[in-house]
């Protein structure tokens, strides 16, 4: 069983001491959960039991099929966004009369998620969690929290915003100022100022928690609802059941294409979560396992009628702060928020929706990483604009659309540093071993009659050019003397046949200058190439070397006579 599921290899050490740890980290894990279980709902149109449904059953599936026993899982606002908009996507394939079910199709696109983290595993994917880097998510995420900040325009000013996008809502909102409800912008504007001021004072009590339990109370003592404030109103007291989601006729390319920006966008964020949190406790973080935790998660929140969930920050922070042990944390916020449904029913349903949006809001500001933007900044300018380029996508393309941009963008960034890889000429310090960059290390001397040069990068079809042009550069620069020109291999770590072709036009340039191409470090894949290619049949075999001190060493052999050269200009076979 503890093969099976992991939640009993997790608990196989388990110690009695650490129940009370672990039911005062799920009690905390539940209350941080709860407001933002009841708010993020709402980015997507969704009534607010589906978000506590997600943090019910999600949370179970993964303490039973998750490998780590810290991470938390539940609603979060950047995958929420991407939620709505990859529903919006679908509906609009859809024809005008046809009635949509917005928590099926939520669920339909959870077990899409489900099923793209299952094939992922299989397939060894897990690298797909540092495909979008950490500037382009700091960029998308940036981009993502104003489109969730236009979004509350309408919960926070109490009138109906009907255009979407970035601009038309707030032009919208200057020419129906008179419909502005000021007792509701009274009402989030204090609600955001609590939260402010929870996080500045550094409140024990989470800042969300604050206000959920302030605006109930304020409401129940003024009775909102009855001075035009919106409240959340009826919620199901059931317990979420089993169902299959069905609606006839969804387009099936729609549906992948928004489970599949879904999953990248939850799996890449989680993953950043679970990296953080995994390098401050010590615990591992193999991606393809987590994977089927995160899967399963998203496959049970579809089937009771939720929606899809990634990794949490804010819920995994405060299990780790309160001290959580293992994944019975988990259950015991689902329990938590399980009695909360069935008791505390009547509470939630006065529950202002402008209070909601002032998380909603906090939340969204948290999504710009101000610091984290000044420190790409620092580091390279170029990644700096990239991730501009990414929030930019989010904002002019829609929230779908900049999942596209963001892919692009990484795509490019990647192509651009293999398109130009870097390379340096070698020589000798003496007195010391090795081989050292004549650039970098004044003190170094190059080989009189020997040319070294190390490429660090692949060597593929679309850098040949670059990496010819700069060969020819150091070709007509070549000392006068030189006999040798050594190529160190082993930084190469990929080569196809263009580069074979380059090496052999490049070979065939030096013998006419009566210089001798040699090779060293070549891995076996290279080898293979260049054997299968006939370049090395032709350049002759003696001169692929082990590595640059056997190159060194056959050089000297033959600068001093013990190796002669032959007629083609090739050492002969007594090496």
């Amino acid at each position: 069983m503890s093969r099976a599921l992991p939640i009993f290899r997790g608990c196989s050490d388990y110690r009695v001491g650490w129940l009370r740890d672990d039911i005062s980290a799920g009690l905390s894990i539940a209350a941080v959960g709860l407001p933002s279980a009841i708010a993020y709902p709402v980015i997507a149109g969704l009534p607010p039991q589906t978000g506590i449904y997600a943090s019910i059953v999600a949370p179970i599936a993964y303490a039973i099929f998750g490998v780590s026993r810290r991470l938390v899982v539940g609603p979060d606002a950047g995958t929420m966004t991407v939620l709505a908009a990859a529903m919006a996507s679908v509906a609009a394939t859809l024809p005008a009369a046809t009635p949509t079910d917005r928590i099926a199709l939520a669920s339909i696109l959870a077990l899409g998620v489900g099923l793209i983290c299952f094939v992922a595993s299989a397939l060894r994917l897990g690298v797909l969690a540092t495909f979008l880097s950490r500037p382009i998510l700091v960029g998308f995420f940036a981009g993502i929290s104003l489109s969730i900040l236009v979004g509350q325009i309408g919960r926070m000013t109490g009138m109906k915003i009907e255009s979407d996008g970035l601009v038309p809502p707030l032009l919208e909102l200057v020419a129906k100022r008179d419909l502005i409800h000021w007792p509701t912008v009274a009402l989030a504007a204090g609600m955001f100022g609590v939260l402010q001021a929870a996080r500045a004072l550094k409140s024990p009590i989470p800042g969300p928690v604050v206000v959920v339990v302030l605006a109930v109370v304020l409401s129940a003592l003024f009775d909102f609802q009855s001075h035009g404030i919106a409240v959340v109103g009826d919620i199901p007291t059931s317990l979420p059941s089993f169902s299959l989601p069905l609606i006839a006729g969804l387009p099936l390319t729609s549906l992948v294409l928004g489970a599949s920006a879904i999953f990248l966008v939850s799996f890449g964020s989680g993953a950043v979560t679970a990296r953080s949190f995994g390098a401050r406790t010590g615990e591992p973080v193999d991606a393809n396992r987590e994977l089927i935790g995160l899967g399963s998660a998203q496959v049970a929140a579809g089937l009771f009628g939720s929606f899809p969930i990634s990794f949490s920050d804010s819920r995994t922070a405060i299990n780790l702060s309160v001290g959580g042990r293992s994944q019975l944390a988990g259950l015991v916020s689902a329990a938590a928020l399980i009695a909360v449904l069935l008791f505390l029913n009547d509470a939630l349903r006065i529950l202002p929706v402008a209070a909601l949006a002032a998380i909603l809001v906090s939340a969204a500001l948290g999504l710009i990483n101000v610091d984290e933007l000044r420190q790409i900044w620092r580091i390279s300018r170029v990644e700096f604009v990239f991730a501009l380029i990414t929030m930019w996508g989010a904002i002019s393309f829609g929230v779908l659309n900049g999942v596209i941009v963001a892919i692009a963008g990484t795509l490019v960034y990647l192509l651009r540093n293999m398109m130009y890889p870097r390379d340096a000429l070698l020589g000798r310090i003496p007195g010391r071993d090795g081989f050292y960059k004549l650039h970098r290390f004044p003190e170094a001397q190059a080989v009189p009659g020997l040319v070294i040069w190390v490429l660090q990068g692949s060597l593929l079809f679309f850098n040949t050019d670059h990496v010819r042009g700069r060969l020819a550069e150091i070709a007509g620069a070549l000392p006068a003397g030189t006999r040798w020109f050594v190529i160190d291999a082993g930084a190469i770590a990929q080569m196809d046949s263009t580069a074979v072709a380059m090496l052999e036009e490049f070979g065939a340039d030096l013998r006419a200058r009566g210089v001798v191409l040699c090779l060293a470090e070549l891995h076996a894949e290279a080898r293979g190439l260049l054997e299968r290619g006939g370049m090395i049949q032709h350049n002759g075999p003696s001169l692929v070397f082990e590595d640059l001190d056997d190159a060194l060493q056959a050089f000297r052999a033959t600068e001093i006579g013990m190796q002669p050269l032959n007629q083609s200009g090739q050492p002969g076979d007594g090496r």
